[in-house]
């Protein structure tokens, strides 16, 4: 009968209690009750750093409830309308007992229970009246319980209808210090550490792992805030304050945290999707998927639809960074739409109809806690600090502690690029230890995500150093996380040739999608994608051997996403003739037929029918005619243009047409031949 929710899924301090129905047994509500006895006492062995005295009342409180419950049940065989209502009212309030409990030990928590002491003061003298007052619907005397069990429950009853709760004084003298603390920050004044590591004591967060429970933890429920700016503020300036802690406090580690630091764990960039977050793929205004991606001169992209109404109403500033827009030029940004058509038909998901909002993107651009801002940028100059002149040992948690905080918040990427973090961690590229190199590329990454990252990766000398981790990085990860960063700098059209004319860049890309993991092979597969919206590094990528690469590929691996991306190469390759013709020469024809008649993706389809109509214009009679001779591959084609996309849809009408031009070509010149020869036999007759 107790409800299972899961803590951890469950809004912290929310308390879904439901009173049980009126026709419920007495003997399923008794062992209910007694059940969530016994649930809250185990709590006794858990450690409570804040709200000690009120929980101490609550165990001894629970503990005569529980003898009183056992009571009735053994000897109590006749069950009163009041008795069960008093015990429905008791079932109720223990299960908010209980809920609270949960909040004051959910890992994390530490810091936000303290500062939420006086609300949940205020919860504990309402249950505890509520308590109370349960026992008025009944009398005591008439049940057959022991003396001393009942002077018990008289007893508790009247000092709850008397009880004085109040905020435990030190939880107060806390509170109120790290409140202090916070008002330091909005003021521009960096708090004592000594200060803030009383705080630390006192919450019992000793090491770095305990900090960083607490930054998850408020990070969770920033993410989970609805419309409520109060709270949304609160919670920033606690995360901004914990963060600072993390980094700033924990500075020196002890051989755990160097394990935790060292192990990328759910870090690791596993895959393509954790580097190209899809919450990329919304609108930061509308906050839906952009079905046409563009971009301004600020280079933030937008929907087409969004930007455009915010230009009507007279705006002239960028949503999200606030610059001043220099045109209102809108630039299609071809690559992020072809990946999120790509998402979205890997996932179906309906690109046309909106999908579930995500989180406010206003949250991470301009968090609005002003305590937060100027923690992240005390924070920030520390690390670049320690990236410069630090030891190795230094340099290498400041990187990861980069990679942490650039993982969602695009105004903690603005100000670790601003105060000159991105120089050091091109620096650290160098490396000949594989973690610090692999959290410097991770690093990167995530502030290549940003347009001045962009600019400063490029405008410090860091391609090649990008470059050199692509071919040489000491990780598997390093090496795909560097993929997934020329991802990012090939967006920007100027990069496109740079990256293009470097050497070893494409070649790099390529030997990745031969040799590496699955992450590897789509990192390097989207980098070369956007590499080849600039035509120049086609003939690059084609005498780098692309092709052959991509067609062993396909003819090796049956996951689906790698198929669709290597597809999509293959037909971006066969829009040009020089690509057609070496995809043609490579006998992959067949193979692409083969595809389109298979079981692949809707995407893996599309690219098939868009390979085969660019040779055959690009080509010629050869291809077309050979496509001819299948019979069978027209209703594979006709299903493209009933289920695909627009664009899929366009180019199979496209095929189609060719092909019904080429049949009638061919029996007009067939019907002709008979005609004369028909001619010639009259005649020699």
């Amino acid at each position: 009968m107790i409800r299972k929710i899961d803590p951890n899924e469950r809004r912290i301090l929310k308390f879904p209690a439901v009173r049980p129905c009126e026709s419920i047994s007495p003997t399923i509500l008794l062992t209910s009750l007694i059940s969530l006895c016994h649930n809250i006492s185990n709590f006794q062995s858990k450690t409570f750093p804040t709200q000690k005295k009120i929980t101490r009342e609550t165990f001894r409180q629970v503990g005569i409830l529980h003898i009183f419950f056992e009571e009735i049940r053994e000897n109590c065989p006749n069950y009163t309308n009041s008795l069960i209502l008093c015990l429905s009212e008791l079932h109720f309030f223990l299960q908010k007992i209980q809920f609270l409990l949960q909040d004051f030990t959910r890992e994390g928590s530490r810091l936000y229970i303290l500062m939420k002491s006086q609300c949940i003061t205020s919860q504990f003298k309402l249950l505890i009246k509520s308590v109370a007052a349960s026992f008025d619907i009944v009398q005591l005397n008439s049940l057959k319980i022991s003396c001393e069990v009942k002077e018990s429950v008289e007893l508790l009853a009247n000092q709850a209808r008397k009880s004085k709760v109040e905020t435990d004084p030190n939880d107060e003298w806390a509170m109120e210090r790290v409140k202090f603390m916070l008002n330091q920050f909005e003021n521009q004044l960096e708090p004592a550490k000594v200060s803030i590591k009383w705080i630390l004591d006192y919450l019992g967060i000793q090491n770095w792992v305990d900090c960083n429970k607490d930054v998850v933890f408020l990070e969770d429920q920033l993410n989970n805030i609805e419309d409520d700016e109060r709270e949304n503020c609160f919670i920033s300036n606690l995360l901004g304050f914990m963060c600072y802690c993390r980094a700033v406090l924990f500075n020196s580690l002890d051989s755990e945290d160097e394990q935790i630091i060292n192990q990328i764990g759910e870090m690791s960039e596993r895959r393509f999707l954790q580097s190209l977050n899809p919450e990329d793929f919304r609108c930061p205004i509308s906050l839906e998927l952009m079905t046409d991606p563009v971009t301004i001169s600020t280079g933030q992209t937008y929907d087409r639809v969004s930007i455009r109404k915010w230009f009507g109403a007279g705006h002239m500033l960028c949503p999200k960074t606030g610059e001043k827009l220099t045109s209102t030029e809108l630039v299609p940004n071809s690559t992020l739409k072809k990946l999120i058509h790509e998402f979205c038909s890997e996932n179906g998901v309906s690109i046309l109809t909106p999908g579930k909002k995500g989180k406010d993107s206003t949250k991470t651009v301009l968090p609005p806690g002003l305590a937060y801002k100027e923690a992240i940028r005390f924070l920030a100059q520390f690390l670049a600090g320690r990236l410069t002149y630090g030891t190795n040992k230094d340099k290498n948690k400041a990187a990861y502690e980069i990679r942490l905080l650039t993982k969602s918040s695009v105004f903690n990427r603005t100000v670790l690029i601003e105060v000159g973090n991105v120089a050091p961690l091109l620096d650290l590229l160098t490396s000949s230890d594989e973690n610090t190199q692999e959290n410097a590329i991770a690093a990167l990454l995530k502030l290549a995500k940003h347009t001045k990252g962009q600019k400063a990766v490029i405008e410090e000398g860091g391609l090649m150093l990008v470059i050199l981790v692509l071919r040489q990085g000491l990780k598997t990860e390093s090496k795909q996380i560097a993929a997934a960063t020329l991802f990012y700098l090939s967006s920007v059209e100027k990069y496109r040739k740079l990256i293009g004319s470097t050497r070893e860049a494409i070649p790099g890309l390529i030997e990745l999608i031969k040799d590496g993991t699955i992450t590897g092979k789509k990192n390097a597969m989207a980098a070369i994608f956007g590499l080849l919206l600039y035509h120049g590094n086609h003939k690059i990528a084609l005498e780098a051997g692309i092709v052959s690469e991509l067609i062993g590929l396909i003819s090796s691996i049956q996951r689906s996403e790698l198929l669709s991306d290597a597809l999509a190469i293959l037909a971006s390759l066969a829009d040009k003739t020089e690509g057609s013709i070496v995809i043609l020469k490579s006998s992959a024809l067949n193979l692409i037929i083969g595809l389109l008649k298979s079981s692949i993706s809707r995407a893996g389809k599309e690219c098939c029918v868009s390979i085969l109509l660019s040779l055959c214009k690009n080509v010629g009679n050869e291809v077309v005619s050979a496509l001819a001779k299948e019979a069978a591959i027209m209703p594979y084609i006709y299903s493209v243009v009933a289920d695909g996309s627009c664009h899929g849809s366009k180019k199979a009408r496209a095929l189609i047409s060719v092909l019904q031009e080429f049949q009638e070509s061919s029996s007009s010149r067939l019907a002709g031949g008979l005609a004369v020869r028909k001619e010639r036999f009259v005649n020699f007759a």
